[in-house]
């Protein structure tokens, strides 16, 4: 049997800020299904709810060093739904109100993180043949791996792979690490190694060191190999392009799943779509909107970040306003976007509904009970928020980009095809013609209802993204 170990900075139900915690709740349930011995190794957050933490079994301690300090590593475990998820405890590093954005020692908390994973292995009875590692935050545990450990019987036959989840953000630090925290000499400080326009990049060294690089679809694989989206890591990803795989991201069904969520106002399935509409009604109600059938709901869930392509909106958000149309806003993050939206449901309380923050019971209300999904991501690794929007019947309105690209098809009304409506330039006006192009479709019932249908049939469950990672696990133990 397969014996996998998921390194990552956060996961679901634990605790989670966005897609990556979504991917570690869901995929090593997925492999556990296909047979994988799989298991989670996390740090462990004063911000994991006590619902969970008063459970947290504490095995032992060990103590784990970061340059010349010689810190505290508390080993606990959590069995999930038979599925182990181990936990690094320190206080000093994790016993925090957040879990990220303590950019004095960043390097530092996440340095300990990856020396205390490889730390742990002998003393948690389990030798993975692999570990995945997730984005930067695990960047140095292949590095660390080749550099300080092979040479130990124990870890001689580990692989890794690293998942890049989104490169622009990369934990870039000083130089001075390198011996301070990382505990590494002068010839890991290379341009072909750490070295990164005269700084030291975590992310560089996962893609560096690791036996195989992927990331969360087809089409963001390509993107990050060109110098537009490459966040300067492009010609590496060229070079390492036989290596480097895209793997759609999948939700998880069990939680995802209008038949049967308890967070909705009313279940439904794409046989009897009754309860969508109540949704919808109730959700109007509950935001202050007027209470209307026939006015399509237009839904945003996402951060507030120039990313999700928030100034096209705010190029065009008049003219979005001016149409027979309601819009919920769900989200924070820069202070301009949310201004934009507090601002414009001011001016248009019965149009916009601003919430400006983030809360995972009406985020699946919004996804249940809204028509359509706007996402005009600049770029988008995969997007999750697509995929719970078609599983809910809500009809997606994206840019072709990476996972939005390879997820949504625009709808022709000469074939038939496609499951939702997309615009290829990075352009405003593009995007309200395409918004436009949804609400004219929204009236036309027969089709409306296709799309729907179709959107709740489609098949992005974890199922055949997990048997293409079991496929690079094989490749990585038996073809070394």
């Amino acid at each position: 049997m397969l014996k996998v170990l998921m390194a990552a900075s956060e996961g679901a139900p634990f605790i989670k800020t966005g897609g990556l915690g979504e991917v570690i709740g869901s995929l090593p349930k997925a492999l556990r299904e296909e047979n994988i011995d799989v298991r989670v190794v996390l740090p462990k957050y004063m911000a994991i709810p006590a619902e969970y933490r008063d459970d947290i079994q504490y095995l032992k301690y060990i103590y784990v060093d970061v340059g010349w300090r010689h810190q505290y590593c508390g080993i606990e475990k959590y069995i999930l739904d038979g599925l182990p998820v181990y936990f690094i405890d320190n206080e000093y590093y994790f016993g925090r109100d957040m879990i990220y954005g303590y950019d004095d020692d960043e390097p530092e908390r996440y340095a300990f993180y990856c020396r205390a994973v490889l730390e742990i292995l002998p003393h948690i009875d389990f030798m993975p043949d692999i570990i995945h590692c997730h984005d930067w935050q695990t960047g140095m545990i292949p590095v660390f791996l080749k550099a300080n450990y092979m040479q130990d019987e124990f870890y001689r036959g580990i692989g890794t792979i690293f998942t890049i989840h989104n490169l622009k953000y990369q934990g870039i630090f000083s130089k001075d690490i390198m011996k301070e925290l990382l505990g590494l000499d002068e010839e890991y400080y290379t341009s072909d190694k750490l070295e990164f326009y005269g700084g030291v990049s975590f992310m560089k060294g996962g893609l560096t060191y690791s036996d195989i690089i992927s990331t969360v679809s087809p089409t963001y694989a390509q993107e990050i190999q060109t110098p537009f989206l490459g966040q300067k890591l492009d010609g590496l990803l060229r070079a390492r392009r036989s290596e480097l795989f895209g793997i759609l991201n999948g939700i998880d069904y069990d939680v995802y799943n209008p038949a049967e969520d308890p967070l909705i106002y009313a279940n439904y399935d794409s046989r009897d779509l009754r309860g969508k509409l109540e949704g919808k009604l109730k959700l109007q109600k509950r935001l202050g909107l007027p209470v209307r059938e026939d006015v399509p709901i237009i839904a945003i869930i996402t951060r507030l970040v120039s990313q999700k392509g928030l100034d096209l909106i705010e190029s065009v958000l008049e003219e979005i306003l001016a149409m027979d149309i309601q819009m919920i806003v769900m989200g924070d993050g820069e202070p301009h976007y949310e201004w934009l939206f507090r601002d414009g449901s001011h001016r248009y309380p019965h149009k916009l509904s601003a919430n400006i923050y983030y809360e995972n019971e009406l985020a699946h209300k919004i996804y249940a009970g809204a028509d359509m999904f706007l996402m005009p991501s600049l770029f988008e690794p995969c997007g999750l928020a697509q995929l719970f929007s078609l599983r809910y019947g809500t009809i997606p309105i994206v840019r072709e980009t990476g996972g939005l690209k390879d997820t949504v098809q625009s709808y022709n009304e000469f074939t038939g095809e496609g499951n939702g409506f997309s615009f290829t330039d990075y352009n405003a006006h593009d995007m309200l013609y395409t918004i436009r192009r949804a609400i004219e479709y929204y009236y036309k019932e027969d089709i409306w209802d296709m799309l729907i249908r179709r959107g709740m049939t489609g098949d992005y469950s974890w199922k055949r993204s997990a048997s293409k990672y079991i496929e690079l696990y094989n490749m990585l133990k038996y073809h070394r």
